[in-house]
C-alpha cells in the first residue's frame, strides 16, 4: 500500500461506524505498513478518518497491475 491507493475496508469498525467494503483513500503514513484512510462520500465530504494497518483494506486497482517479469 502507498499513499493515495483507493483501498477497502476488509472488516467491520463498529466504532468508527464503518462496514467491510467502504472505500476510502490513503492519505497519510503514520508508521511502516500504518496508514490514514479518508473515508469521503460521492459529494467528497469526509465522514471518517481512520489509522488502519495495510492488512485490514485491501487495495483496488483501476486498471491491470503489471508484474516484473
Amino acid at each position: 500500500m502507498k499513499l493515495f491507493d483507493v483501498v477497502a475496508l476488509t472488516h467491520d469498525l463498529p466504532d468508527h461506524h464503518l462496514q467491510a467494503g467502504q472505500v476510502g483513500t490513503a492519505v497519510a503514513e503514520l508508521a511502516a505498513d500504518v496508514f490514514e484512510v479518508e473515508f469521503a462520500d460521492l459529494h467528497g465530504h469526509t465522514y471518517a478518518v481512520v489509522p488502519l494497518a495495510a492488512a485490514d483494506v485491501l487495495v483496488l486497482h483501476h486498471e491491470p497491475v503489471r508484474r516484473a517479469a
